[in-house]
């Protein structure tokens, strides 16, 4: 099955602008991407209406990414808070309304890097205060035809949803058209005994796959199986794009956060452009079999 190919923003910058979108999307669609994430880091930060003009103009499908920064939480927090965290996701989903994207992706659960010792009773709890807080912005974002996709991240972002089974453990029963899986290969990696079989698993709750090499860098230049990665989402019957996750050192806020404390690539522009060329060769190469 072949994929439509995206890229996101924070490849090479952090806040996506208006002015830095036209420039990125140009860029995206001259690499041969067919997809771009946009992230939301702040509301404001970029408009959704001159952004849906700017990807139509290159023929880029939108997939609009959530941001969980400090004081984004959805459990274990202030009423005040979980109320602008909810806020802050009916944004993202307003402004997937207006630019057409059918998805919107992330950590929809605590703020990245907060992470706590928990108890099995207690993880229980939060998951159904997970489910209660998130329950009104499934049947928002499924009345919209969008579907939220909540992704599960390694133990040195979060410590309440790491793995495939604790999400599907976590989110059930809001799974369904309304709301699903976002993987992440990275995170995948460090946190699955075995890709293909967490993928599987994922099955028909897998709404939207990130990749990178293992390393945040370029897809190819690692020891990912990508053959069996592809096959697994054969298998799930995975039919999404697969968006190119990575982040620049260039923007102090966003490499603290991604922790990124060395070069990923020779240059940003060839992180992208080497995992554009690895997988549509892949792609090709399958295509052929």
């Amino acid at each position: 099955m072949r994929r439509i190919l995206g890229v996101n923003t924070w490849v090479w910058t952090s806040p996506l602008t208006d002015s830095s979108l036209e420039l990125l999307a140009a860029k995206a669609a001259a690499f041969g991407f067919g997809a771009i994430e946009l992230p939301v880091e702040t509301p404001g930060d970029w408009s959704p209406e001159r952004a849906s003009d700017v990807l139509t103009e290159h023929g880029l499908l939108p997939v609009v990414v959530g941001a969980m920064g400090a004081g984004r939480n959805l459990l274990a927090a202030s009423a005040n808070e979980i109320v602008a965290t909810q806020d802050y996701l009916t944004h993202c989903i307003e402004v997937a309304e207006i630019l057409g994207s059918s998805i919107v992706a992330g950590p929809f659960y605590a703020a990245t890097g907060r992470t706590w010792r928990m108890t099995d009773v207690e993880r229980a709890a939060y998951y159904e205060e997970l489910r209660a807080n998130l329950e009104p912005l499934v049947d928002r974002a499924e009345r919209g035809g969008i579907r939220l996709a909540v992704e599960p991240l390694n133990r040195y972002e979060t410590s309440l949803i790491n793995t495939v089974d604790q999400a599907l453990e976590a989110l059930d029963p809001l799974l369904g058209a309304g709301l699903g899986l976002a993987l992440d290969s990275y995170h995948l990696n460090i946190e699955e005994k075995n890709i293909g079989d967490a993928i599987r698993r994922a099955g028909s709750h897998l709404a939207y796959v990130q990749v990178c090499g293992n390393d945040r860098g370029a897809v190819g230049d690692d020891h990912i199986d990508w053959s069996a990665f592809l096959d697994a989402l054969d298998d799930a019957d995975y039919r999404g794009p697969l968006g190119l996750e990575s982040f620049t050192g260039d923007n102090a806020t966003i490499a603290v956060a991604a922790s990124v404390w060395r070069p990923l690539a020779r240059t940003q522009d060839a992180l992208a452009a080497d995992s554009y060329a690895y997988l549509n060769a892949l792609q090709n190469e399958r295509d052929a079999q």
